[in-house]
Order: C-alpha cells, then structure tokens, then sequence
C-alpha cells in the first residue's frame, strides 16, 4: 500500500522559520509483484495445458514402392463409413464373394466388432481396411481412427474410392447410397 508521511513538517515552534511540509511517498511493491507472479504462473498453466494433441499418421513414400505379399481375404475386415454414426463391415470376404454385412456404431460396438475378428484371425495377419462413403463425416474417420489407437492395431488402410461390387452390396443389405 502507499503510505504518506506527514510527520516532522515544518511550523511555528518558538520562533521558527515556517517551513512547508515535505510528504514522503513509499509505494509498497509486494502485492504488484504477487500478482504478477500468479499471472505468471496462470498463463504458463494455462498454456501448456492447451496445447493440441494430434495423431500422427503414417502415409507411405510413392517414390518407394516395395513388393509384398498379396493380403488373404479371409486376414482382412472392410469397414464403411455410413450415415447416422454408423458404420457398416464384412469380415473374411471380398464384396463379390456375397458376404455378411454387419452394422455396428462408433465407440464400444466398433471395437468389440474389431477384437472379435482379430481373435479368430491373429493379430499379426489382421487388416483393416476402411473406406468413407459420401454419407460419412469427418468425425466418422476420425472416430475409427482413434479406435486404431486404442486397439493398437498397426496394419490398417484408408481408401478414397469404392469397387463397383462395393457400391452395389452396400447398396443392396446397407441401403447405402454410395
């Protein structure tokens, strides 16, 4: 706090000279340092704990294409992206061979779907490949992918586009509109 010092001015006392007072300011700079510190303390808090968290995604070099073996159909679950935050999978099949579609939401079901099939595959051979459909948001991909994550399975693949025998099963037992 500030203080004025009015003591020891100047008056009349037994034939003195009049003099004026002399205020002496002291400026306390406890309570403005303590702020400061705190504001310290808050911004870099406040910063360290906001800083965004992002996943990082493995994209493979196109200058560098490896030969490797062909994937077995019965190793890999495709996984569409549908509408209504619901995604729709066939296990053990190509789109041709007439397949199970199974619909499962995002979340609990989706990994429940995924380490059933990893079980009865292994989770050396498992794949997953997983394909958006128009219907499908950004977020669906994102949620799959954190369910990736989470399962910790390393061999899965995004695909842009869909087969035509694709198109037309999930048109057929989804009632997709690809």
């Amino acid at each position: 706090m500030a203080e004025i010092n009015t003591g020891g001015g100047g008056g009349k006392h037994d034939g003195g000279k009049v003099r004026s007072k002399k205020a002496s300011t002291r400026v306390d700079m406890t309570p403005m340092v303590d702020l400061g510190f705190l504001l310290i303390t808050f911004f870099i808090l406040a910063t360290t704990l906001s800083k965004p968290s992002s996943m990082t995604l493995n994209v493979p070099d196109k200058t560098k294409q490896e030969e490797t073996e062909p994937i077995k159909a019965s190793n890999v679950m495709t996984v569409f992206l549908g509408k209504d935050n619901k995604a729709h999978y066939i296990f053990g099949k190509a789109a041709n061979e007439d397949p199970e579609v199974k619909t499962v939401g995002y979340g609990y079901e989706f990994r429940q779907a995924l380490m059933e099939n990893v079980k009865k595959v292994g989770g050396e051979k498992f794949v997953v490949v997983i394909k958006p459909t128009k219907q499908s948001t950004y977020k669906n991909m994102v949620d799959v992918l954190d369910e990736m994550a989470i399962t910790k399975l390393k061999r899965y693949a995004l695909v842009d586009q869909l087969t035509p025998d694709e198109k037309k099963l999930l048109k057929d037992k989804a009632k997709l509109d690809t």
